[in-house]
């Protein structure tokens, strides 16, 4: 157990690493993960259920105190996560116009804007010294309303390039989110203690999960990924998670929240949850469509670190 907990450290330390090595590997040995991509076990497909390994692992951790605490003090949680929902999606609606994204890209790009905050968030706030409980509360809020927000806001936003199957994405979305979470709290609540050494391995088996998503996603589309029409993603990719960021903190500014609330609320605004949009747009739409997904895991590790640490060592240097 203990040489879980620090392999499951030493990944989280270089995940952006690891992130970088499976893109490479994909794309020069594409078909163990194109494989994985195609596979089905029931009507799941491989990626549908790795996926629900990740939320079952937030599942667990959560207790009905969490939910209460969310109760006691909803206004900021409710606030952030209608900026999020408003923000991300707008700027992702807005750049596909601006570089003039049309079919698989654009609509890659609106389903990243329109999923729920990231996991990776909560790192994120918790390295930069932000307040990780506001932070867990908004992701949980997000990803709880993902289900109805993912198919309206992609309706609303990417409709006039793709049919969007409301309906099937919604119990979809609701399979693969909300069942997983739902029972892994019902297993924290009926085991109690019990489930501190499943808790503990959870990290490692949700980062493994992850990077084997995107080793599918990516090499599902290894013949396109590299191609001048894809590349173009790039930039589009940094604007949208860069502006989300300086759209979050702006907005936590402008309602007077403290400075650990203004990190978690930046945070929660700017980080989407890639491997739930790349699984959707694989499971519903073009494969290509799940490539701004990808890239976006790619960029947001590297963005979430540098401004974690460049405000957690702002904030120790700060006069008290």
């Amino acid at each position: 157990m203990t040489m879980i907990k620090s392999l499951s450290t030493f990944i989280t330390k270089f995940f952006t690493i690891f992130v970088i090595a499976v893109a490479v590997l994909a794309i020069l040995i594409p078909g163990p993960g194109t494989a994985l991509a195609t596979t089905k076990i029931g009507t799941l497909s491989a990626v549908s259920l790795l996926l629900m390994v990740v939320l079952f692992g937030m599942g667990i951790t959560l207790t009905p105190s969490d939910f209460k605490r969310v109760a006691r003090n909803p206004l900021q949680i409710i606030l952030g996560t209608i900026a999020h929902y408003i923000i991300m999606p707008l700027i992702a609606f807005l750049l596909v116009h601006l570089f003039g994204l049309t079919g698989a890209a654009a609509v890659g790009v609106i389903l990243v804007g329109s999923a729920p905050s990231g996991t990776s968030s909560n790192v994120m706030s918790f390295l930069s010294g932000g307040d990780v409980a506001l932070d867990v509360s908004i992701g949980l809020l997000s990803t709880l309303l993902a289900p109805i927000m993912i198919p309206t806001l992609l309706k609303l936003l990417a409709g006039k390039w793709v049919h969007v199957p409301f309906t099937s994405m919604f119990f979809s979305a609701f399979q693969i989110v909300v069942i997983p979470i739902v029972l892994g709290v019902l297993v924290h609540m009926v085991f109690k203690e019990h489930v501190q050494k499943v808790i503990d391995i959870m990290p490692f088996l949700s980062q493994v999960a992850i990077l084997v998503i995107i080793l599918a996603v990516l090499s599902a589309n290894s013949k396109t990924v590299l191609a001048v029409s894809t590349l173009i993603l790039v930039p589009v990719i940094i604007l949208h998670n860069l502006l989300g960021y300086l759209l979050g903190y702006g907005f936590s500014k402008l309602i007077k929240m403290k400075t650990p609330q203004q990190k978690a609320i930046t945070f929660e605004v700017g980080m989407q949850d890639s491997a739930l949009a790349s699984t959707l747009a694989i499971s519903f739409f073009e494969p290509a469509s799940a490539i701004a997904a990808v890239m976006f895991s790619v960029w947001h590790n590297i963005s979430g670190s540098v401004l974690a640490s460049v405000w957690k060592n702002h904030t120790d240097n700060t006069p008290h």
